[in-house]
């Protein structure tokens, strides 16, 4: 009996993006679907059972930003932004909003599959994590992250995170003192291996989670960043 193929919704209004999509992740051994404006996309996602969505953000009827809010009130799918814009202030909503990654147009079809991979075999891992149990408190001078319960909290307060920032907040406190590369961190948090992606997205996490973090985020105490290494925790 053959492996069951894994599902991706592609979410994209110009047709020709999406037939080019759909084609060459069915020859990589996807099973595809397409929905051509917002709220088609956002009724397939909560309605089907997808591995990951592709969600472009200029779309009709509702953009991308609304869709992928009304997608995880209800699901933990992995979600990548596909946007022509290259606009940070889109990567920063996207990525605080929940979506697990981007890509900006025009981009290459292997960059696509080895994302999209890396973000599904992420995802499985996981899920698996959490149903072995896998949990504990893990604290650094008054900063706490709670795996069993996927909390974070400053003193007393809880703080709130989007899921690729508590990723790395988590994989940071679990080596702390120990400074990790922007492409060292695309590896162990992304799930990258040897795809080299755009390692601005982690410039992009550090700067949204420091401002979460940090009472002064232009002088860090917790996420500190060690010159021409990378960043770490201490």
């Amino acid at each position: 009996m053959g492996t069951e193929k894994r599902r991706v919704l592609i979410v994209e209004d110009e047709k020709n993006i999406a037939m080019l999509l759909s084609f060459n992740l069915g020859r990589a051994g996807f099973e595809t679907d397409v929905a051509e404006d917002g709220e088609i996309g956002l009724r397939k996602a909560l309605g089907d059972k997808f591995d990951i969505v592709l969600l472009d953000i200029m779309l009709p009827k509702l953009d991308g930003f609304k869709v992928l809010e009304g997608i995880r009130t209800r699901s933990d799918v992995p979600v990548i932004m596909v946007t022509a814009r290259d606009d940070e202030k889109d990567k920063i909503l996207g990525l605080e909003n929940g979506a697990d990654d981007y890509i900006t147009k025009p981009f290459s079809m292997n960059e696509v599959i080895a994302r999209i991979r890396a973000n599904i075999r992420r995802h499985k891992d996981e899920v698996v994590g959490n149903a072995d149990g896998d949990g504990g408190v893990i604290t650094v001078r008054g900063l706490s992250i709670d795996k069993n319960r996927y909390a974070v909290r400053m003193g007393d307060a809880e703080l709130e995170l989007s899921k690729k920032e508590y990723e790395l907040l988590l994989f940071l406190m679990q080596h702390p003192g120990v400074p990790f590369s922007r492409e060292d961190l695309l590896d162990k948090v992304w799930g990258y291996g040897d795809f080299i992606g755009d390692v601005n997205t982690v410039d992009v996490t550090v700067s949204r989670l420091r401002k979460k973090l940090e009472k002064d985020p232009s002088n860090p105490s917790y996420l500190i960043t060690k010159r021409g290494v990378g960043y770490y925790i201490q």
